[in-house]
């Protein structure tokens, strides 16, 4: 019988608990700094240490949570993340206007989550200098994203939805979506009770 992430994570709670204590003794900025190292290290132990260093620099984050090599992540302290959350290479999160990630979450690689957008009001400066704004990104829970996707500032993807890979969701649906395209577009509803 096949482990889950789950009962491996249940079994070794205790010793990780140990370890997010113990690393919490270097505070955010010395946790975020060893995050930095750890990015790119394969295997369990890489898991682990992001795991431990995630707990100790996000806002909050729950159990069971696998960030793999290769992931980037901005401003820790306004990311949420829940159980059982799958986190793939080469993803790149920004939680500067905030972002939330329900439980049972699937990111596929190379997917992006963009929290800011940038204006282009004041017309005597460049576009790339005029006022950010910042807008939170909800994921709820039980959604599966697909690789290369992009979420864009002020999202929320509904409980039980999937995101077709490639998709660029710069608006919210409703529950039970299967969305895609370019920008994102109801393409049907899944498992309708």
């Amino acid at each position: 019988m096949r482990k889950t992430g789950r009962k491996q994570f249940g079994k070794f709670k205790v010793i990780i608990n140990v370890l997010v204590s113990f690393f919490g003794l270097f505070g955010k900025r010395g946790n975020a700094y060893f995050l930095r190292m750890a990015r790119n290290i394969n295997g369990k132990l890489g898991l682990l240490l992001r795991y431990v260093f995630l707990k100790n620099c996000c806002q909050s984050i729950g159990d069971n949570v696998s960030v793999q090599p290769n992931v980037f992540l901005f401003n820790l302290q306004n990311i949420q993340i829940g159980n059982n959350v799958s986190i793939h290479p080469m993803c790149y999160i920004e939680g500067a206007g905030g972002i939330t990630i329900g439980n049972d979450v699937s990111i596929a690689h190379a997917s992006s989550l963009i929290s800011t957008n940038h204006t282009w009001d004041d017309e005597r400066i460049p576009i790339k200098y005029n006022k950010e704004t910042f807008s939170e990104i909800i994921i709820n829970d039980d959604v599966w994203i697909g690789c290369g996707v992009r979420i864009l500032s002020g999202v929320e993807i509904k409980k039980r939805s999937v995101v077709a890979a490639g998709a660029v969701v710069n608006k919210t649906f409703a529950e039970n979506s299967l969305i895609g395209g370019v920008p994102a577009k109801l393409i049907k509803n899944i498992n309708k009770n």
